[in-house]
Formats: structure tokens, C-alpha cells, sequence
């Protein structure tokens, strides 16, 4: 689901989620262009806790098929605020034949066959390999960032390919690895002027590490759920907080429809595979998320061998529960049993520090170097020439999915890189 993110303050459950450096109207221009590079579909207004934008969505909302909208009628008519998810995809459901997309039953969670995922491979990766200055080098790894004697310039780049060492040098370099390997790259690049690393005399490269509190959970309908295309569906009424709990809960959204070996893992041994099938064509699948809180102590750290340790203690852990337990609350009135059971595609109920999906924060930004590993441009504080541009930057998760918001600030940092490259 591809939402834009309010970036400021929040008081939880467990604490506050710091404000960012800049505000919702600095990222708005940039979430619009981004929502048009990637062929957002959605509508504007339907969502009562979405932030205000210029412009409607590029594309309609993608259009619900009869389970899901009878699931949208009823939760309308219980007070309830449900919204089209936002969704980048090649799809034109006006005119069948010139859709890229085919709705098909394995969008979610799988590659796209037919490339009709507007993905960053597909919108833009390939499209820049077209130009004869760009080139993409597989089965390579960065292992090191050289600097200038004074540690103020990064003057190579050392990567580990097929086995042997290459260099390579720019006036500008820009990691962009992932929140946990952007960190690994700038711990791994210790030298003499950068001790704990580079970029990192605040001490906080790899700290704050965030994922969300993520639980994926399928309820079973009284009739046969026949949709294939399911993740249409979006509800924010619990976001900020619920009639009896007043603190944010979060997002509840749907996600690709089960199928019945996905049961494998959590049923006995002696069911039969026709029955878990005849459970997944019962299933509706929904995807519960909290956001977590920026911690110190949660960080990317390096071993001895240079590879990722990733320490977390989970928090927040009150909203996630009760999120789960309004979703069943409101099971009986949406026409499914009361019962909730885990979805073992998605790694289980909880999604356990394992993945990594939305992994974001180990490089923030800010204004002051003594808590900030890079400026509201994205450059690192301690270097002239080093840019962070992917999740790293985030000071706060929110509870929706942080990819719209890289793409938007990969936009904004590319603005400011245009200038100074004048």
C-alpha cells in the first residue's frame, strides 16, 4: 500500500516518535511526483486520516471484486471509514487489453511475471539502464569507502566482485543498500579519522533500527471467498487511537489471498490437503500494522567476521494486541467466524525480527551532528561528498509502508544533487 506519511511527533503506548527535520510540506510536491512515476492507483478522500496533497491520484482505484466490496458495504454501514489502498501497479481496468496487469492470484508476496508491478526494477531500474552513462553491476558487493587523508571526501568505492577487488571513483557517491547493510557499508569503512566508522562520530550509525510491529492473520468467511486479486482494501479508524484507547493502534489492510499449503506449517500433521484448501477458499487475509518505536539500544552492529548483528527488543507491543483484538471484535458483523488464525506465508501471526521488509532509521537525519548521522539533505554530517538515500533516513516508522516515502525523498535528494552538480 503505497500512503504518504504524516512526519511528525507521536505520543504511544511505550513513548514518543520524534518529529522529523522537515515537514509534511516539504515531501508533499515529491509524494505527488512520486505517486505519478509509479502509477499510483487510489482516491482521494475516502481515507479520514490521509494527509492533505495537490493533485487526486494518477490513477482510479482499483475496483473491488464482490467479496471485498460486500467487505467494504458492511464496514461501511458499521460506522466504519474503509478506503481503496493505494496501489502501484500497471493496471487499466477500463481497457482490459492495454493492461499490463492481470490481477491475477499471486501479486502479492511474488515476483510479477509480466514486469506489471511498478516496482523500482520496472519503473526504475531498467528505464535508466537504457542510457549509455548508467551501468549495474551484479554479483558485487561493497566492502569498503575510501576517504581523502583529511576523512572529509569519500575517494573510492572498493566492492568484492566474482571474487576480486575493484575501485571505482565519482565526485558524489550515494549508498542506498537498506537500512541494515547502508550501516554495515559505513561501519565496515572505519579508518583513522572515522575510528566507529564512517559517518559516524554521533555513534548513531546502525541505531534506531525499525521494522514495525506486523501481524499477518487470516478470519474464514461463512461462504466461499472466491477473489484473486484481494489487497484492495484499506482501513485507518484506529490509527491514531479507539474509543476506549487513546493512543495509536494502526493500519488494518488486506493482502494476497491464501492458498491452502500456506496452512501446512500451522495445522496437525494428519490434516488432509483438501481440507486446507477448502480453508483457503473460506479465507480472507488481512495484514495488521503497528508502528514501532525508535529505540537506542535496537541497532545493526558488525561481528567479527563483518557480518550483520541485528539486536531489537520489541516495543509497543500493547497497541499490536489490541489492533488484533478489535480486528476480531468486529469478525461477526463482516460475515466470518470469530476466530483469527495465523497466515504462515507471512512467517507466522507476528513477523519476527526476521523480516526485514520495512527495515528503516539506522541513518537519520537531522540538523544536529551529535544525534544525527546525516543533514535534511541526506549528506552525512562529517563528509562533503556521501549521501544516504533509502529507509536509513527515517526518524519515525508511522504504521503504513515506508516505500512511498523513500521513493518521494529519493525525488527530493535528487533535486538538491542537481544543483549542486550545476
Amino acid at each position: 500500500m503505497e500512503r504518504r506519511f504524516f512526519a511528525s511527533e507521536v505520543r504511544h503506548h511505550d513513548g514518543v516518535s520524534p518529529g522529523w527535520p522537515l515537514s509534511y510540506e516539504d515531501f508533499e510536491t515529491y509524494y505527488t511526483q512520486a505517486e505519478e512515476l509509479y502509477q499510483v492507483h487510489g482516491l482521494r478522500g475516502e481515507d479520514p486520516t490521509e494527509p492533505p496533497a495537490s493533485k487526486p491520484y494518477p490513477y482510479p482505484p482499483i475496483v473491488h471484486e464482490p467479496r471485498i466490496q460486500r467487505l467494504n458495504d458492511d464496514l461501511l454501514k458499521a460506522g466504519y471509514h474503509p478506503f481503496h489502498a493505494p496501489t502501484a501497479v500497471m493496471l487499466n481496468e477500463a481497457h482490459r487489453a492495454e493492461s499490463h496487469c492481470l490481477k491475477c492470484d499471486t501479486c502479492d508476496g511474488y515476483p510479477c511475471l509480466v514486469h506489471a508491478k511498478a516496482d523500482a526494477e520496472v519503473i526504475a531500474v531498467r528505464p535508466a539502464l537504457k542510457h549509455s552513462n548508467v551501468t549495474l553491476l551484479t554479483n558485487a558487493e561493497v566492502v569498503q569507502l575510501k576517504t581523502s587523508p583529511s576523512g572529509r571526501e569519500v575517494t573510492e568505492v572498493v566492492i568484492s566482485r566474482n571474487g576480486n577487488a575493484e575501485g571505482y571513483r565519482g565526485d558524489i557517491v550515494v549508498v542506498s543498500a537498506g537500512a541494515a547493510n547502508s550501516a554495515r557499508i559505513l561501519l565496515l569503512s572505519a579508518n583513522d579519522k572515522h575510528p566507529n566508522g564512517l559517518a559516524n562520530g554521533s555513534d548513531q550509525v546502525g541505531r534506531n533500527y525499525m521494522f514495525h510491529n506486523s501481524q499477518a492473520v487470516v478470519a474464514l468467511a461463512l461462504k466461499p471467498n472466491l477473489t484473486r486479486f484481494q489487497k484492495t482494501i484499506s482501513l485507518n479508524d484506529f490509527y491514531f487511537r479507539d474509543k476506549d484507547f487513546d493512543f495509536p493502534m494502526g493500519n488494518i489492510q488486506m493482502i494476497g489471498k491464501s492458498k491452502g499449503p500456506m496452512f501446512r506449517d500451522d495445522a496437525p500433521f494428519f490434516a488432509p490437503g483438501f481440507a486446507l484448501d477448502e480453508m483457503a477458499r473460506h479465507a480472507v487475509d488481512f495484514w495488521l500494522t503497528t508502528e514501532d518505536i525508535p529505540d537506542h539500544d535496537n541497532r545493526v552492529t558488525l561481528d567479527r567476521e563483518k557480518k550483520i548483528v541485528l539486536s531489537y527488543t520489541f516495543n509497543n507491543s500493547v497497541p499490536t494486541k489490541r489492533l488484533y483484538e478489535r480486528l476480531k471484535s468486529m469478525l461477526e458483523f463482516l460475515g466470518m467466524q470469530k476466530h483469527l488464525i495465523p497466515n504462515s506465508a507471512y512467517m507466522g501471526k507476528e513477523i519476527p525480527i526476521a523480516g526485514v521488509g520495512h527495515q528503516s532509521g539506522t541513518c537519520r537525519f537531522g540538523t544536529d551532528p551529535t544525534i544525527s548521522v546525516l543533514d535534511v539533505n541526506c549528506k552525512a554530517h562529517e563528509l562533503d561528498n556521501l549521501y544516504v538515500v533509502d529507509t536509513s533516513f527515517f526518524c519515525s516508522i508511522g504504521a503504513v509502508n515506508p516505500s512511498l516515502t523513500a521513493i518521494a525523498n529519493a525525488l527530493r535528494v535528487g533535486d538538491h544533487l542537481l544543483e549542486r552538480l550545476k
